[in-house]
């Protein structure tokens, strides 16, 4: 009896699904969007269709329905997400160029692609001259981030000292802060491309400390840190500012050629950048 079992439930599957009738269909869709499944809804004649040809037992069927359902789902989500972060571009981690920056550690890359350092409240710092590569990795990070069911959000330094200073001019800073520090990770791309004033150094302060220890952050700069006193306009400032950074942080010094500049290195037309240690972080 045991062996026939299988055979009986997957003829059973087969029947049921050939024999649904105009009116089944129209009432099993009908269910189908009442319970907002509408990726099984728009799919169900084919899902029958598939089950009816291979013979699928009952759980099965179901398994696969789900399933779908559940993906499409997750693909919205994601986009969603990926759209309310507000990034300058989308390039996954798998297009970076990692041969043309032998400086940066993969491994370690990788290993921040794993998102554990968001759940360890780790911040990560990347620093290095323009166009190589900093905000392309800030950007697929915060994609990981995305995909393992994180908020992110993505602003520039100056974009980000503007809108605090402009909510503070109007009595907003309280709803301002609370936008930045809300997201579980907060991506700050190009300190130290433009100069800060002091004021806009105690805003950036501010955020830094609502997001100490509870919301992880990744920044990129040009700037090596012994210059973040100049960026910031005020030393003291600055030094605290990094303390708050630097307590839990991973730290990445990329020395290498602009990728802006790939093909006039390759003809000859400019020089190859040479590394004289003056990127890492330093002292203020």
């Amino acid at each position: 009896m045991s062996k026939t079992k299988p055979n009986t439930v997957s003829a059973t599957s087969s029947a049921a699904a050939a024999m649904t009738t105009p009116a089944q269909l129209e009432r099993l869709g009908e269910h189908l969007r009442k319970l907002r499944l509408l990726k099984s809804g728009e799919r169900l004649e084919a899902l029958l269709q598939h089950a009816a040809a291979n013979e699928l037992p009952y759980a099965e069927f179901l398994e696969q329905v789900l399933g779908e359902e559940v993906a499409a789902k997750a693909t919205k989500n994601i986009a969603m997400r990926t759209a309310m972060a507000r990034f300058p571009f989308v390039k996954p981690l798998e297009t970076f160029e990692f041969g043309y920056q032998p400086s940066i550690d993969r491994k370690l890359v990788q290993q921040l692609a794993n998102c554990h350092f968001i759940e360890h409240g780790d911040n990560v710092i990347v620093l290095g001259p323009p166009g190589v590569g900093k905000t392309h990795l800030g950007v697929s990070l915060g994609l990981k981030a995305i995909e393992a069911g994180y908020r992110v959000l993505f602003t520039t330094a100056s974009a980000l000292i503007e809108k605090l200073t402009k909510a503070h001019a109007e009595g907003r800073l309280e709803e301002k802060l609370k936008l930045y520090t809300a997201p579980r990770l907060l991506i700050v791309d190009e300190i130290g491309y433009l100069p800060i004033d002091r004021g806009g150094a105690n805003l950036f302060f501010q955020l830094i400390s609502r997001r100490y220890e509870r919301g992880p952050m990744i920044l990129t700069s040009n700037q090596s840190f012994g210059a973040w006193g100049e960026v910031f306009g005020d030393r003291v400032i600055a030094t605290a500012i990094l303390d708050r950074l630097l307590h839990h942080a991973v730290t990445m010094n990329i020395r290498g050629n602009s990728y802006r500049l790939k093909d006039k290195l390759k003809a000859g037309l400019v020089r190859p950048h040479e590394d004289n240690g003056s990127q890492p972080g330093g002292e203020i």
